[in-house]
């Protein structure tokens, strides 16, 4: 389940609310931006208290996807899809896959403004479902030629924001003897996990799913249970599932030294990066960490150079991340307002200008 929140403010071009013909299930499709190109960002499943819910999901998500697509340096503008499920609802097979045709006939409604992908809840397997209703879609799964899974990208990208981001409050990006709380372990922070685990880093996991305490035994990390994490001694937390986790009274017994993680807006407001800065609790912001999977997957359907430079441009998230702890510094503002700075500079310069 996610976090109910305020619906945010309206900024975007086209928002498309339906009930899906097949399924009946609940589908938005919200196209934010679309002025550095066609717009990307994946296709959520999940369950919501209220259909308002997903709807405000889809506006958060895709308004954070336009800022993680200029920060990237990618010509894609954002956008984001939600299927909401009723609580209590579970998908067969037959309803998950009428769920994701009626998706792709939503998707295609918008006229190639808007691509979709898999994200949270949803597979490539669902996205090859979605391209039987139209050409809209990237990250098909490997066998039929697609550029499969991104989370490996993606978690990538986090790794290398988080050796940028070790470097600034302990002085090293080694990750080797570092306290590292990992909340939620999924398909991203679940290989971040591992590689953590594998280099020497002392680790403190958590899921919503309890099944996850295997892979925390695997790898020998310290397992709490999911509203406890942050109350852990750590040098940097990473939220790493559901957005809005980091509330007020989150951040006020946050026991960490930095927040560096995947999860899309970790930030249940805004004001919580000015809290983060007056307890002195580094933050990188989310759209710059998690762009590891936009840019593999935006420059790989593209075709954009080989997989070997594709993925150092996905390395390079550590060194954007730097830039926007440089720019923060300089201005005396947090690392949000100079990434959001960042990201409002590549939208005026416009396509084709890499930052």
């Amino acid at each position: 389940m996610t976090t109910a929140l305020p619906l945010p403010d309206f900024a975007h071009e086209r928002v498309e609310v339906s009930t899906g013909r097949r399924s009946g299930l609940f589908i938005a499709v919200a196209l934010h931006s679309s002025v550095l190109g066609s717009a990307l960002g994946g296709a959520r499943l999940w369950t919501y208290p209220h259909w308002s819910d997903a709807l405000g999901d889809a506006l958060r998500l895709s308004a954070a996807m336009t800022l993680k697509n200029a920060a990237a340096g990618l010509d894609a503008g954002g956008g984001k899809s939600v299927i909401g499920l009723p609580e209590g609802t579970v998908l067969d097979a037959d309803r998950r896959r009428a769920a994701f045709l009626d998706l792709g006939d939503a998707v295609e409604s918008m006229g190639g403004l808007y691509r979709t992908a898999e994200d949270v809840g949803s597979t490539t397997e669902d996205m090859l479902v979605v391209s039987e209703r139209t050409a809209h879609v990237v990250g098909l799964p490997d066998a039929v030629g697609g550029s499969g899974e991104p989370a490996g990208p993606t978690s990538l990208g986090v790794y290398a924001s988080l050796a940028a981001t070790l470097e600034r409050v302990v002085g090293s990006d080694d990750v080797r003897g570092r306290r590292i709380t990992i909340a939620g372990l999924g398909q991203v922070g679940g290989r971040l996990a591992e590689r953590l685990a594998a280099e020497g880093a002392v680790l403190t996991v958590t899921d919503v799913n309890p099944d996850k305490r295997a892979l925390a035994a695997q790898l020998g990390a310290a397992w709490v249970e999911p509203g406890d994490a942050h109350f852990v001694p750590a040098d940097v937390f990473v939220p790493a599932g559901i957005g809005g986790v980091l509330t007020d009274d989150v951040i006020d017994a946050l026991d960490a030294r930095a927040v560096c993680g995947p999860a899309n807006n970790p930030l249940a407001d805004r004001s919580g990066a000015d809290r983060l800065a007056a307890r002195g609790v580094l933050y990188a912001p989310d759209f710059v960490v998690n762009g590891g999977g936009v840019i593999y997957l935006d420059l790989t359907a593209k075709q954009l150079g080989s997989r070997e430079s594709i993925m150092a441009r996905v390395a390079g998230i550590g060194d954007t991340l730097r830039r926007v702890f440089d720019e923060a510094d300089s201005r005396g503002v947090t690392p949000l307002a100079a990434a959001e700075g960042l990201a409002a500079e590549r939208l005026r310069t416009g396509a084709g200008a890499l930052v």
